[in-house]
């Protein structure tokens, strides 16, 4: 479990979307719902986890969370919508 690595997006309820890097993603939800979390998610909860991605390692994750974040909101509700769908991106 220890050598899991996620990028994952949250919904926030103002309807934003966050992008954040995990190696438990329920843990990390928790964090945020706290007010804990990151920065921005403060004060945007509650949350939906609306994908999830598993990487090989922390830096193969750290990278694709870069990636997404760079994204248009549109290429990232593609993305939503494929997973969703139970379809790779």
């Amino acid at each position: 479990m220890e050598n899991d690595h996620f990028v994952y997006i949250l919904q926030c309820k103002d309807d934003t979307l966050y992008t954040g890097y995990a190696v438990d993603v329920e843990k990390r939800l928790k964090v945020h719902e706290s007010g804990k979390g990151a920065k921005y998610t403060r004060g945007r909860g509650p949350f939906e986890v609306v994908y999830v991605e598993q990487c090989s390692s922390k830096s193969a994750a750290l990278k694709r969370e870069y990636e997404i974040k760079k994204l248009r909101r549109e290429e990232k509700e593609i993305m939503i919508q494929q997973y969703e769908k139970g379809e790779k991106t």
